[in-house]
């Protein structure tokens, strides 16, 4: 819901005077308790371009660890060893664990 800033400020009484006016005229409309469910549906049915991909199989190769490189005992990606920060119980940390 907008609010308009610059609009003249109400005092308490004010607003406990139109809160209750509102709440009465309100007992009476029928579409105040409902809940607009049109946006919900619009969002379900829309699709976006390109975005079914239940069709199409990644193939990705796969390398095996390479001799220059470790695995990070925190994080366990794996990193070149210039990226390795400290070695505990025989165990190697990356900067970014460290």
């Amino acid at each position: 819901m907008a609010t308009d800033y610059d609009a003249p400020r109400k005092s308490e009484e004010e607003i406990s005077e139109d809160s209750i006016e509102e709440l009465k005229s309100r007992r009476n409309d029928k579409n105040s308790g409902k809940v607009d469910e049109d946006e919900a549906e619009a969002a379900e049915s829309f699709e976006l371009p390109g975005a079914d991909l239940s069709h199409e199989q990644l193939t990705v190769r796969v390398l095996p660890r390479q001799a220059d490189e470790f695995t990070c005992a925190g994080c366990f990606l794996v990193k070149h060893r210039s990226q390795i920060a400290e070695t505990r119980q025989g165990r190697d940390y990356c900067v970014d664990c460290v």
